[in-house]
């Protein structure tokens, strides 16, 4: 089965919680947040491969090259703009369809590739194994690291950490999951960007629940979005200075306060219901 963890934003607990369902479950774990990959800090495994992505982008013989404009005309990213007297290439904007080559009617363009960053495949150090991608500083689209991660997956049951909203690489990180677990937290934050989040599930026909992170007294306005809407709680992690310190120093809470782990079975018995 696969299950996705995300949340609306950053510093919600999304992966605090993924991490201690991976210690819980001992499953495979996929991070694709892969601008600020952090489950393998939590999971202190060992690296033993290391895969660069590459992304191509286009090159123009000018020889050949009749400054007709179709390539520009064609590509919505502007990663190629046919100018006076030459073609300028922006090759991070380039999205590697390769449009501009197919559309050129002079064969003058090719292909040159760049790397934009690299998966990591570890063994935890509770001996599960992690995949996680980290993308470039400077590059606009990680699109690609993610479906690599998906495709290197081989596991019958996988916890992918989505990264945080509603952007490509979310929807490209959702792509073939069987639940989805929304981690919030009870703050005007928290519930505003749950909402997006809710949509974008409603909208891809993902099933899923919501765990609300950090749950004190002041639930109420996720509790009743949550009813109205007919959204299942999923499970609720306190909060507590036990949790905050053990997070702080780098620890996965499962593990940490094994009295926690119940609330991680518990969530995972209903998101199995969903299954059968």
């Amino acid at each position: 089965m696969k299950i996705a963890v995300l949340s609306g934003k950053g510093g919600t607990g999304k992966t605090t919680f993924s991490s201690s369902f991976a210690f819980v479950t001992k499953s495979l774990l996929i991070d694709t947040d892969i601008e600020e990959p952090n489950s393998h800090i939590f999971l202190k495994g060992k690296t033993s491969q290391e895969v660069s992505i590459f992304n191509h982008f286009p090159k123009v013989d000018m020889k050949k090259c009749t400054l007709c404009g179709k390539c520009g005309d064609f590509c919505r990213f502007n990663a190629i703009i046919p100018a006076k007297n030459r073609v300028v290439i922006f090759g991070e904007s380039c999205h590697d369809c390769g449009g501009c080559q197919l559309v050129c009617p002079t064969n003058a363009i090719s292909w040159e590739k760049r790397e934009i960053g690299k998966i990591f495949v570890e063994k935890s150090y509770f001996n599960s194994d992690l995949l996680y991608g980290k993308l470039n500083i400077g590059e606009m689209s990680g699109v690609k690291i993610i479906k690599e991660l998906h495709s290197m997956a081989k596991s019958e049951d996988i916890i992918i950490d989505c990264p945080p909203g509603t952007s490509c690489n979310t929807v490209n990180a959702l792509e073939g999951s069987d639940f989805a677990i929304l981690v919030t937290e009870p703050s005007p934050f928290g519930l505003s960007d749950m909402k997006l989040v809710v949509q974008l599930l409603q909208d891809m026909e993902i099933p899923f629940g919501i765990v609300i992170n950090k749950a004190d007294n002041e639930n109420s306005e996720i509790l009743d979005f949550c009813y109205k809407n007919s959204i299942e709680i999923l499970g609720e992690l306190p909060f507590s200075r036990e949790v905050t310190k053990s997070y702080s120093e780098g620890k996965i809470i499962a593990d940490a306060l094994p009295d926690s782990q119940e609330i991680f079975k518990n969530i995972l018995k209903k998101v199995k219901e969903y299954g059968n």
